[in-house]
């Protein structure tokens, strides 16, 4: 595509990859259904969130009522344990999606992408684990 110039070729370099170039074999269609969920997943989280913060900051004079007994009150309904983990939940999967894509692009070794994805699925499940245990576990009656 480029016109030669003195006799040579001014393409890319052959070492380098475009961004986004696939790698291997195509995956069936995982990318299009990580695709699709990173805009639906978005969409609620803009919902989710400034419910949340709404919630949180602006009502019912915001910051200062919250403490333990806020907190105890709210995760004693199974309706904000269930909000508040798709909060966790969606957040985590989004956000690991979107690393999982940035690895994709800019990773140059097949060894360092298999480490980085590793250790970011490691990442998700231990902090969806242990917010959904936190959620699901919270003993409003400390003693």
């Amino acid at each position: 595509m480029s016109a030669p110039v003195l006799g040579k070729s001014y393409d890319r370099p052959a070492s380098l990859d475009l961004p986004r170039s696939p790698r291997g074999r195509a995956s069936s269609n995982f990318e299009k259904y990580a695709w699709l969920f990173m805009r639906f997943s978005g969409l609620l989280l803009i919902v989710l969130v400034i419910g949340h913060m709404s919630i949180m900051l602006l009502l019912d004079g915001g910051v200062k009522r919250l403490n333990f007994a806020f907190v105890a009150g709210r995760w004693s309904s199974p309706f904000w344990q269930v909000w508040d983990l798709s909060m966790l939940w969606l957040a985590q999967l989004h956000g690991g999606n979107g690393l999982r894509t940035v690895i994709a692009d800019y990773s140059r070794k097949d060894s360092t992408r298999f480490w980085l994805n590793s250790l970011l699925a490691i990442s998700i499940i231990l902090i969806v684990s242990v917010g959904t245990y936190v959620i699901f576990t919270f003993d409003p009656n400390i003693s």
